[in-house]
C-alpha cells in the first residue's frame, strides 16, 4: 500500500526485503577484505615514507633514527601487503570469491606493489647522497609501468596452472626495495631496479606460491620483518642482518630466472633429441 506524507503530499512505498539485498556483484567476501587490507598497507607504506623520510629531509629536520624507523615501517607494511596478497587467493579458493575479487586484487596490487615501491625509489633519489633525482624518477616510472603492464597481462592471458609469466609484482616490489636498502652506488642500483622491472614484464616463468612454497615464502617474510625491526631499533648487528636479507632477496630475484631459463633450454634439447630419435626410427626399414 502507498502511504501519503501529509507535509509533502509525496507518495512513498515501504521498503521490502528485496531492496535491502545487495547485488551479488557488490558483496564483499572474506577474501576481498584481505585484498583491501593489502591496499591499506600499500597506502600506509607511502604515508610512512612521506612523513618519516621525505618531509624531514625537505624541512631540514632529519633524524637518522626516525628516518630508519619510518623506512623500516614502510617496507614492513609492503611485506604485510604481500601476506594479504598470498592469503586472499588461498581463502578465495577455499571459500567463496566475489565477482569483484579479481578487480580488487589488481587495484590493490597496483597500490602496494606498484605505487609504494616506485614512491620509495623516488624518495631514495631525493635523500641519498650520490643519487640523481630526475634519473631516479625515470626509474620509478619504469617500475610503476612494469607493474601496470604485468597486472594487465595477468588479467587477459591464460597460462597453465601453477606458474606466473614474469616476476610476480609482490616479489618484484620487495626486490626493488631490497636493492635500494643495500645502499650500493647510484648506477648499479639504477641498473638493478630497471632489471627487476624488465623481469616483471618478461616471459620468464615463476612458480605460484602453493603448498610448501607458500610456507617457505611466509617464513621468509616473517624473517625479513625481524631483520627490518632489528635494523630500525639499531640493534647490534642490525645493519648486517638487513644487508644480508636484502642481498639474499636480490640473489633469489636473479637466480630464479636463471634456473627457469636453464630448465627451458634442457627441455628444448630433450625435445629435439626425442624428435631426432623418432625420425631415425621412422627411416629404418
Amino acid at each position: 500500500m502507498t502511504v501519503i506524507d501529509p507535509e509533502t503530499q509525496a507518495g512513498w512505498a515501504p521498503e521490502t526485503d528485496e531492496d535491502d539485498d545487495m547485488p551479488l556483484s557488490t558483496r564483499l567476501s572474506i577474501a576481498d577484505t584481505l585484498t583491501l587490507g593489502n591496499a591499506i598497507c600499500g597506502f600506509m607504506a607511502v604515508y610512512f615514507t612521506t612523513t618519516g623520510v621525505l618531509i624531514p629531509h625537505l624541512t631540514g629536520t632529519e633524524d637518522g633514527g626516525m628516518a630508519r624507523h619510518s623506512a623500516a615501517m614502510a617496507v614492513i607494511l609492503m611485506l604485510f601487503a604481500s601476506v594479504f596478497d598470498l592469503f586472499d587467493g588461498l581463502v578465495a579458493r577455499k571459500l567463496r570469491a566475489s565477482a569483484m575479487g579479481a578487480e580488487l586484487d589488481n587495484l590493490s596490487d597496483l597500490i602496494s606493489f606498484g605505487l609504494a615501491p616506485a614512491y620509495f625509489v623516488v624518495t631514495w633519489g631525493m635523500v641519498a647522497q650520490d643519487a640523481h633525482q630526475r634519473v631516479s624518477v625515470v626509474a620509478a616510472v619504469v617500475v610503476l609501468l612494469a607493474v601496470v603492464l604485468r597486472l594487465a597481462r595477468f588479467s587477459c592471458v591464460t597460462l597453465r596452472d601453477g606458474i606466473f609469466q614474469g616476476m610476480p609484482s609482490p616479489f618484484g616490489a620487495l626486490t626493488v626495495v631490497a636493492i635500494v636498502l643495500l645502499e650500493l652506488p647510484f648506477l648499479p642500483t639504477l641498473l638493478a631496479i630497471i632489471g627487476v622491472a624488465w623481469l616483471m614484464v618478461s616471459r620468464v616463468e615463476y612458480p605460484k606460491p602453493r603448498g610448501r612454497l607458500a610456507v617457505a615464502m611466509l617464513s621468509w617474510i616473517v624473517l625479513s620483518m625481524g631483520m627490518l625491526a632489528a635494523w630500525a631499533l639499531d640493534a647490534p648487528g642490525g645493519q648486517l642482518l638487513l644487508q644480508t636479507g636484502c642481498a639474499l632477496q636480490v640473489v633469489m630475484g636473479a637466480m630464479i630466472p636463471l634456473f627457469a631459463t636453464a630448465r627451458r633450454v634442457n627441455t628444448f634439447r630433450d625435445n629435439r633429441r626425442e624428435s631426432r630419435a623418432e625420425s631415425r626410427a621412422a627411416q629404418l626399414p
